[in-house]
């Protein structure tokens, strides 16, 4: 193909060579490069392509995108635009032959209910026989295939790649999960989102890789309603005019507000052993009663964002309270049956924002104890570990505090920063390192009518200890877990 088909819908200013140089493939990875490819210098946060000019051109790189100086060969064609990632992002499309303008692209932005939301719509479309894609923080689905995933929104080259995928089959429509770092670094530029969702907004990833500061985080979240036909949005949430204040899209709202388009009404608990839900009537654009199998107030508005994006499909309130019912998610607020008597369950919750709510939600169901099991990953900020420590020392009856990904870190020293948080509280703890450990004692110290948390692991199927990832699912745990109880159950009869 030539050069600047890729480059079609840029601005560019050829530097040397020619736009119409022949290319083999798009590459931003230096190693990848092969004799005829047009390399896209990006600035990383670890690396800067433009250091790996002389040594593309070496390797056979007939063209260069760059947007700072090089020197290379006078035979290799060098184009310089304002941005890279921007110029990668609409030079993917152009690649694939532009794959999103053959799919209708719902895209979620937000602090949280990203994940829970994005499956929930995927499972209401199908229900009425859409072929629905999926890109989000757990994984990519593509038809049959599951491909797990490195970021919430992948590099916009992979983007367009699933794309292309998902259109080869069969899929008319696909949802995703659009970060702020996604919309920040390009990712998601150019592509036409039919719709776009704000579903709240938390002081979360402020820091040197990620936002300088709040205003930086709430302005990236509103780059995604300069680029969707409608937006659809959390009405209840202080932040929703600053995300909109630039909206160039037709806008919908959602909520408990009476000002809502779509709102919640008469909302009510439902609580059995081994079971936690919610039930509520849906107002104004639609009326319908409906009922969700998981727990709390973010839960309604996980559902109501779902219902809000189904409408535009005219998935008739039927179909979509069906689906709502059958519409899981691995690691959030995951319910795994145990006992009659408990209620155990497996989320993500990994930071204090996240456990603080979920640990809030799960206290309104009023449990006889509420134990919350976690741990802290290491080579990551100690703030997080005696954050996360006040909050369960604060709001659970028990904690036990256990490992998660120590990294290169000691588990001990994590343990300890944890106990300084919660030490900051009346909270009571038993510390179990090992977390099978931690599991069998939760399970087998369970009292009826307790419901357990065991947090910040949810959809992860691995332990990283010294840079090796072991394999570690809180689903095979438990198994293991009950078979040993039921085997030691057993010997303590036989003995007696």
């Amino acid at each position: 193909m030539r050069l600047d088909t890729l480059l079609e819908r840029l601005e560019y200013k050829v530097v040397q060579g020619s736009a119409e140089t022949e290319v083999t493939t798009l590459i931003n990875d230096s190693r990848k490069v092969e004799n005829g490819s047009v390399f896209v210098c990006i600035s990383g946060a670890v690396s800067d392509g433009h250091k790996y000019a002389a040594e593309v051109a070496e390797k056979g790189a007939a063209a260069l995108v760059v947007e700072k100086d090089v020197e290379v060969p006078a035979d290799v064609t060098v184009i310089k635009v304002e941005d890279t990632r921007y110029a990668l992002a609409l030079m993917s499309a152009a690649y694939f032959g532009y794959p999103a303008e053959k799919l209708k692209i719902v895209g979620i932005t937000g602090t949280k209910g990203k994940t829970t939301t994005t499956y929930m719509i995927k499972s209401i479309l199908e229900e009425t026989g859409h072929k629905v894609g999926l890109i989000g923080t757990i994984e990519a689905i593509i038809g049959e295939k599951k491909i797990p995933a490195a970021n919430t929104t992948p590099e916009s080259y992979t983007i367009h790649q699933y794309f292309a995928e998902m259109v080869k089959e069969g899929c008319d429509c696909v949802v995703m999960e659009v970060s702020s770092q996604g919309l920040m670094l390009h990712r998601t530029a150019g592509i036409p989102f039919e719709i776009g969702i704000f579903t709240n907004l938390g002081r979360d990833h402020i820091g040197p890789n990620e936002h300088k500061d709040f205003e930086d985080y709430k302005r990236c979240k509103g780059l995604l309603f300069k680029q969707c036909r409608l937006g659809i949005a959390n009405v209840d949430d202080q932040y929703f005019e600053d995300v909109f204040s630039g909206a160039t899209c037709k806008v919908e709202t959602f909520g408990f507000s009476e000002k809502a388009d779509l709102r919640a009404e008469n909302v009510r608990l439902v609580s059995r052993p081994g079971y936690l839900g919610v039930a509520y009537h849906v107002a104004g654009v639609m009326e319908f009663d409906v009922e969700i199998d998981t727990p709390g107030t973010f839960s309604v508005y996980n559902s109501l964002t779902a219902i809000s994006v189904c409408r535009h499909f005219e998935v008739p309130a039927e179909l979509i309270k069906d689906a709502l019912k059958k519409a899981k998610v691995k690691g959030r607020i995951e319910m795994v049956k145990v006992s009659d008597d408990f209620t155990l369950m497996i989320d993500y919750a990994h930071n204090a924002m996240s456990l603080e709510s979920l640990l809030t939600t799960l206290k309104e169901y009023h449990p006889k104890r509420l134990v919350c099991l976690f741990g802290c990953g290491g080579n990551r900020s100690r703030d997080r570990r005696f954050e996360m420590g006040e909050v369960s020392g604060r709001l659970a009856d028990l904690t036990i505090i256990t490992s998660d990904n120590p990294r290169f870190e000691e588990p001990q020293a994590i343990i300890d920063d944890i106990k300084t948080g919660i030490g900051k509280t009346n909270g009571k703890y038993v510390e179990i390192c090992d977390r099978k450990e931690a599991i069998k004692y939760a399970i087998s110290h369970g009292e009826v009518g307790d419901v357990i948390v065991l947090a910040g692991k949810g959809h992860e199927d691995y332990q990283e200890i010294k840079g090796v990832k072991y394999p570690m699912d809180e689903r095979v745990l438990i198994a293991e877990v009950l078979e040993e109880l039921k085997e030691e159950k057993q010997e303590k009869d036989q003995n007696k």
